[in-house]
């Protein structure tokens, strides 16, 4: 078993663990990763944030240098475009012919941001982020200042709009649904950072539909609205989410929904295929049928495990699910899967940006949305970790707190 080969389709995050996982394990078969990028297998978060800000250089975002993959017989092929999968003869297809044999094949192919779909999107000036190419276009153009306008009001957007403003530009934020981030946290969330971003200076409009991108001479210089407004732009980011990489599973008959369909040890219906990370759609103890998470714990967590797997170790997904979002000096930590909710429960007082907002179903608590408040967050995991759980009826009850429950 030891001598089988692994192959790897995605150098992002979760493929890179799975490969790091595997030697840190003394698996000594061949590795190969795949990556269509140019770039070695680098953290994405910082993209939006720390590397527009100047804050962080592309070789501070590498995952590890050159020198890893070397030192640990990791091989790594990169501008490396797979067509398609060959199942029977369990062979990876390059897109030049090559065939590449495989024993273990981990799926890790991420996603691709979800295109504006109007007239005038393809124009100059509009942009988005989420390769490390974007963000070295898209740097220069922020620097150049002027008008910025942000279509989306989730994460990546917001998070884009907290940068933009800092460094000096007029921020527009444009929302189609009726409050900001709605598919992820509470109302009481949302008007939080609907004011914070106001109190910066941005220009937050919600219910606002884009019909249409106008420019001239092949350059943005406006966005339309479905009211007839056209806001001036000098830049348009969009950030209206990610679609599943699950292409390839597709074509070569795996099932999907949303995203690559794994069972609880992360594999497809074919025994020798994995799928991890952005595109695989997965059951999660937590979670109300299958769920698809966009994170960097999620990503090496599911690495480990896939690693563990093809050690003969196999064991079931089940990590408490966290992310973190940063805006301006805010930092929003969120523990749980809080879909389908049905109330919340408010700790601390939201007006000194320092509170956390519980989520229940049925009574029982499914997650903790924690802002400015790590304490919080840190208890949040510990709990959930350990399979506790709270009920609505205690966190109400006067004096409540959430340490004790620990």
């Amino acid at each position: 078993m030891m001598t089988r080969k692994v192959v790897i389709v995605g150098a992002g995050q979760a493929g890179y663990q799975v490969a790091a996982s595997l030697r840190g394990k003394k698996f000594d078969g061949p590795i190969v990763i795949l990556g269509e990028e140019p770039a070695l297998p680098y953290q994405r978060p910082p993209l939006s944030k720390g590397y527009v800000k100047g804050e962080a250089k592309e070789s501070t975002l590498l995952l590890r240098s050159a020198d890893f993959y070397t030192t640990n017989n990791i091989e790594v092929r990169l501008d490396c475009c797979v067509a398609a999968l060959d199942r029977t003869g369990r062979e990876v297809v390059c897109a030049g012919g090559e065939r590449m044999p495989y024993d273990s094949l981990v799926l890790a192919t991420g996603g691709r941001v979800r295109k504006l779909p109007v007239p005038g999107a393809e124009l100059a000036g509009v942009a988005y982020v989420r390769t490390l190419a974007d963000a070295v276009a898209l740097k220069p153009q922020i620097e150049a200042g002027g008008n910025v306008v942000v279509i989306g009001g989730g994460f990546i957007g917001l998070e884009c709009a907290s940068v933009v403003s800092v460094l000096g530009c007029k921020v527009v934020v444009l929302e189609a649904m009726d409050r900001l981030m709605a598919r992820v946290v509470s109302p009481v969330l949302s008007d939080y950072y609907r004011d914070l971003h106001r109190g910066r200076g941005v220009d937050v409009r919600l219910g606002a539909s884009v019909t249409e991108i106008v420019g001239t001479g092949g350059r943005v210089t406006g966005v339309r609205c479905g009211d007839g407004s056209t806001i001036p732009a000098d830049l348009v980011v969009v950030g209206i989410g990610i679609i599943a990489n699950d292409d390839l599973a597709k074509a070569a008959g795996l099932a999907c929904d949303r995203g690559i369909v794994v069972d609880a040890l992360l594999r497809t219906a074919d025994p020798d295929i994995y799928a991890i990370g952005d595109c695989a759609a997965f059951p999660h103890p937590m979670a109300q049928g299958l769920v698809r998470l966009e994170s960097v714990q999620n990503a090496i967590d599911q690495g480990k495990i896939v690693a563990d797997a093809i050690m003969g170790e196999a064991k079931t997904y089940a990590a408490v699910p966290w992310f973190w979002s940063d805006q301006y000096e805010v930092k929003l930590q969120i523990v749980g899967l809080t879909q389908h909710y049905d109330d919340t429960v408010t700790l601390g007082d939201v007006g000194t940006g320092r509170f956390s907002v519980l989520y229940f179903r049925d009574g029982a608590m499914i997650g903790i949305d924690s802002v400015n408040m790590p304490s919080d967050h840190v208890v949040g995991r510990k709990l959930f970790g350990a399979r506790k759980s709270v009920t609505i009826d205690a966190a109400r009850a006067p004096g409540f707190s959430l340490r004790s429950q620990v």
